[in-house]
């Protein structure tokens, strides 16, 4: 499989999610939503209120993987972004920009959850080497400040290619995603420490790589920022 995301792979690793999360729901313990105070380092382009994903409840879980589907917005084929994505398609003949947004969304899903649930097993195969060491600065921050956060991705409004480039055989493909989340952060002793139980609209820009020369069929997370 070429020129997309491992749709398959993220599907069965969603399932899995799911089911480690159940069990531990059961067996009551809890990984909860912890997010590092304001003043510790957190990964570039990281957006308290909008990177910490879904807490570790079944609940919760279920309620992100069955979040409606967002609207796909592919750009005009001959406006720069399209004839970039045009450029794509020529060197990566599987390549399909509605494909790859289906992709990106499940990416999105994933990498938010895994972050709140401090997997970062996950991650590394989603990120790229310098933005996974941001995401992990931030997971050992929240882990030692013993913050929990309630995150609940409601739904999915929009998933938008904003940009895209070629350079040699390297792509870049920016995509805006607007979403409907929760976000609320608690202490140790339970006082709530950011956020509200309100449904809050968020848009967060995130930028997806991959050597199109490579087997690697992956597009990892490069760069993340909250329009």
């Amino acid at each position: 499989m070429t020129g997309g995301f491992p749709v398959d792979l993220i599907l069965f690793a969603m399932v899995a999610a799911f089911l480690v999360l159940r069990l531990r729901s059961v067996l009551g313990k809890r990984t909860g939503f912890e997010r590092p105070p304001a003043n510790e380092a957190r990964p570039a382009g990281f957006d308290p209120r909008a990177k910490a994903p879904v807490e570790g409840v079944a609940e919760e879980a279920a309620t992100s993987a069955t979040a409606g589907r967002g609207q796909r917005v592919v750009p005009d084929p001959r406006s720069p972004p399209g004839q970039a994505l045009a450029r794509i398609a020529a060197v990566d003949r599987g390549f399909d920009p509605a494909r790859f947004l289906d992709g990106a969304e499940g990416a999105f899903r994933m990498i938010v959850t895994s972050f709140g649930a401090g997997d970062r097993t996950t991650l590394r195969g989603l990120l790229s080497d310098d933005t996974y060491a941001g995401f992990e600065q931030a997971i050992t921050a929240r882990e030692a400040a013993g913050e929990t956060q309630r995150t609940e991705l409601r739904a999915v409004q929009e998933v938008a290619i904003d940009a895209a480039d070629l350079r040699g055989t390297v792509a870049d493909i920016t995509v805006r995603f607007v979403t409907d989340q929760i976000n609320l952060t608690t202490g140790r002793d339970g006082e709530v420490v950011t956020g509200s139980d309100a449904v809050t609209e968020l848009t967060d820009v995130w930028t997806f790589q991959r050597d199109l020369n490579t087997a690697d069929p992956t597009w990892k997370l490069v760069g993340t920022q909250s329009a």
